[in-house]
């Protein structure tokens, strides 16, 4: 974290050359301005995302929000220790957050906080005229993903979804090599969330993660509110760390689209005996009925002819795993196995360990700033996502991932619940881009800059 902090301070008048050269117009910045920051959630997701914009020295954190008073306390400290002005603070109520948004020395909000919240809060966020970044998913129904492109469209200010595995080192070099057509015209995707989540989804109402089987009013952390969505859905309720990734290799929005989904879904059985293993048969929460089904799978059509396998796996024991494959005409990528064939440079039918080729197509960012960015959270992603972020924010232009990305990425979602309810019947996607994804032009991700 040290050298994180000599870094970015030594780079920010670089940056700051930048700035001065291109012209921001967010706001009237000059390169004396610093982006005005506020927090609306600052549980564990919000506090991580508060340590990384205190060791920034063009951002100033002025305003925080979140209901969970020992949660302003900690993130309060945090400033204080960091030497940054005291906030104005906000949480007496769940609509305090409007507060916030009002506050004229606000220019930007993150916001992490629970799944329902969420688009409410964007939408909020961007009628206030406040560039919005919003943690993963963005929306739960398909109503809320219009309504994140409604308001955008209609207001012209911009928000960003914070899905920090599009900056993964090993997913940013992939993308290079797609970018630069080693494995060919691309063909079939795979991706998904396969992450053993018991542990978070239940706790003791004390400890976070990894004791105890309670969860809603009994729980705290994410098992507080996180697993009403297993017992209430049976549906692909966090696609976008797999689906991300993916639809930036496929130029979804930008060139391509989602055209249909269906949805399968296992028994759900695993939540279930995890509380009678850990709590006993006559704990009250082994009579909850969980609707969703442990293993659930989606097929994407596109409209370029790529196909895309997303799983939801995250109530069963596993380890851990995004179940990464990006195939095309001449080879493919499997992140498990850490594996990669190309015809005509791979032995024939052999693998190749995908490091070799990793490290030849690193991203140019992650050459830059890996050595700074491996202490921010998530492997060093999260220093990538922020600062794409910030730098977006203070330049109020499009982001790398926007509105309409949010929006397409996030009706996974309510389109897999339709298709599991309808025994796998195809589920039209919506063209949020109505009919702009033929004409807008991807996004240039092979920059050293953000």
């Amino acid at each position: 974290m040290a050298s994180r902090r000599n870094f970015i301070k030594n780079t920010s008048l670089a940056g700051m050359g930048l700035f001065a050269v291109t012209g921001f117009a967010h706001n009237s910045f000059s390169a004396a301005d610093k982006l005005n920051v506020g927090l609306i959630g600052v549980g564990l997701r919000g506090t991580n995302h508060l340590q990384n914009l205190l060791l920034r020295k063009d951002v100033n954190v002025t305003a925080i929000c979140d209901v969970d008073a020992e949660r302003i306390t900690i993130a309060k400290k945090h400033i204080a220790d960091a030497k940054g002005k005291a906030p104005k603070v906000f949480g007496s109520n769940d609509y305090d957050y409007k507060n916030l948004l009002a506050l004229p020395d606000v220019n930007a909000v993150i916001i992490a906080t629970p799944w329902l919240w969420h688009t409410r809060m964007t939408v909020d966020a961007m009628e206030a005229g406040k560039y919005a970044g919003v943690e993963v998913s963005a929306s739960n129904t398909l109503e809320e993903c219009w309504d994140l492109v409604n308001t955008h469209e209609r207001t012209g200010t911009h928000m960003m979804i914070l899905e920090n595995v599009n900056y993964r080192r090993d997913v940013l070099a992939v993308l290079n090599m797609v970018k630069q057509n080693v494995f060919g015209e691309m063909v079939h995707y795979r991706c998904g969330y396969q992450h053993d989540l018991r542990h978070v989804k239940f706790n003791d109402g004390n400890t976070a993660y990894g004791k105890g089987v309670e969860f809603g009013e009994k729980g705290i952390s994410e098992s507080k509110w996180r697993t009403e969505h297993s017992v209430k859905r049976n549906a692909d309720v966090y696609p976008t760390h797999g689906l991300g990734p993916i639809a930036v290799m496929a130029d979804v929005n930008r060139g391509n689209r989602f055209m249909s989904m269906t949805s399968h879904a296992s028994k759900g059985i695993g939540l279930h005996n995890y509380i009678v293993k850990e709590g006993g048969e006559q704990h009250p929460n082994a009579k909850v009925k969980f609707k969703q089904g442990d293993v659930i799978t989606s097929t994407i059509d596109t409209a370029n002819g790529e196909t895309i396998i997303i799983t939801h796996d995250c109530n069963l024991p596993r380890p851990y795993s995004l179940g990464f494959r990006a195939q095309g005409a001449n080879g493919l990528w499997e992140v498990d196995g850490s594996r990669i064939y190309v015809e005509g440079k791979s032995e024939p039918h052999q693998w190749d360990e995908a490091q070799p080729w990793l490290d030849e197509y690193d991203h140019p960012l992650w050459k830059k700033y890996g050595e700074y960015a491996l202490n921010a959270g998530h492997g060093g992603m999260d220093f990538f996502v922020l600062n794409s972020f910030v730098e977006s924010a203070k330049q109020n232009i499009a982001p790398p991932l926007d509105a309409y990305d949010a929006a397409a990425w996030s009706a996974v979602t309510p389109l897999s619940e339709l298709s599991i309810a309808n025994n796998g019947e195809p589920q039209d996607f919506p063209d949020f881009t109505r009919g702009l994804w033929m004409k807008r032009t991807p996004y240039h991700w092979m920059k050293e800059t953000y």
